[in-house]
């Protein structure tokens, strides 16, 4: 049985006998985990083992660990810097905070790995040009170039630790004020300004290999009057063929109300799947996930199984092991001293 379309997330720390039924379903590829589904390491490791033991391919297992207040797993793990500790470094010193970003995603990529979660959906992509209330903090820079070249040394430190990366949120959602959570934000600019500004990181990212990217719940009604998760023109169109993306499409939560313009929930995942997404995700609306795999119906896509199976972490150590790294140890002082610098205004930004 190959990898199914959805992903969606579970109730608590342990796995319940309904649960691993849904997760068994041909439609089911994968699991996002949240702050609730973590109690303390060991906790965290027999869930995913359990998780991973239910089907051949395992399903994929994910988490939003970007950093700053976006960091699900706290106890015992390091508390990584907002993303945009990195691009005020770099305004004063680009190597250093290029250097910082890419202990930050090996540091975030091998805690992971250390409990076989497969990846986390980071790097954030868009502009942090402080328009946007749920981006904010969570972009490295304003500037297109300063996003890649961290975006990078991030990517880089993560796959050093066997984790595959995630661009989000495609094609931009630094521009618009209105968060995608509780509103239908919408992005008046033309394609071309959008292609010479908040794209630039995205290409730049596909040129350098970038596994996955999450689109977002924003309209651009001078390129299509569809949501980009939801648009063929621009995950097809120009994801695809313009930018010769061949990697995942995540879509972003379908329960969220930037997602409502597609109708309800079997709508949404349809459409999300038609536009070009390959995997869709939704949390939080276990009613939705049930009419989703009750009434959908099959689903055969070999070509995304291909891709979605290629997000499999890879490689593992042992966490005693890994706290008696003496690299390992160095990055976490390196990283967790950030802390103690002059303090970013964070925002309470709590879903992907």
């Amino acid at each position: 049985m190959s990898l199914g379309p959805m992903m969606f997330d579970l109730e608590g720390p342990e796995l319940l006998p309904e649960e691993e039924e849904l997760l068994r379903h041909p439609l089911a590829g994968g699991v996002i985990l949240f702050s609730r589904n973590y109690q303390n390491r060991q906790q965290l490791s027999e869930l995913i083992a359990a998780i991973h033991q239910l089907r051949e391919p395992q399903l994929l297992v994910s988490v939003d660990h970007e950093g700053g207040n976006v960091q699900r797993f706290r106890d015992s793990f390091t508390s990584l810097p907002a993303a945009a500790r990195f691009g005020e470094l770099h305004d004063q010193d680009p190597v250093r905070a290029c250097a910082l970003a890419e202990q930050c995603g090996w540091i975030m990529a091998v805690e992971l790995r250390a409990h076989d979660v497969d990846f986390s959906f980071a790097p954030v992509l868009d502009l942090g040009k402080g328009a946007s209330r749920v981006i904010g903090t969570r972009a490295f820079h304003r500037d297109p170039e300063v996003v890649t070249k961290l975006a990078k040394s991030f990517m880089r430190g993560a796959r050093r630790a066997g984790m595959m990366g995630v661009g989000k949120h495609f094609p931009g959602h630094g521009t618009v004020e209105a968060d995608s959570h509780v509103d239908i934000p919408i992005d008046t600019r033309t394609l071309e300004t959008i292609l010479f500004k908040d794209l630039v990181p995205f290409e730049r990212m596909i040129g350098a290999d970038l596994p996955a990217i999450m689109p977002a719940h924003v309209i651009y009604p001078e390129v299509d009057h569809r949501p980009a998760g939801f648009s063929p023109v621009w995950l097809r169109s120009i994801l695809r063929e313009r930018l010769g993306f061949q990697g995942v499409i995540f879509s972003d939560d379908i329960a969220m109300v930037g997602a409502t313009w597609a109708g309800d929930s079997l709508d949404r995942v349809r459409a999300a799947l038609e536009a070009g997404c390959d995997m869709v995700v939704m949390c939080n609306d276990r009613a939705g996930v049930e009419t989703i795999l009750d009434g959908f119906g099959e689903y055969n896509d070999l070509v995304s199984a291909v891709r979605l199976a290629r997000m499999h972490g890879h490689g593992q150590c042992h966490w005693d092991d890994l706290l008696s790294w003496t690299n390992y140890q160095e990055a976490v002082s390196s990283v967790s001293g950030l802390e103690s610098e002059p303090e970013l205004d964070l925002l309470d930004d709590v879903l992907s």
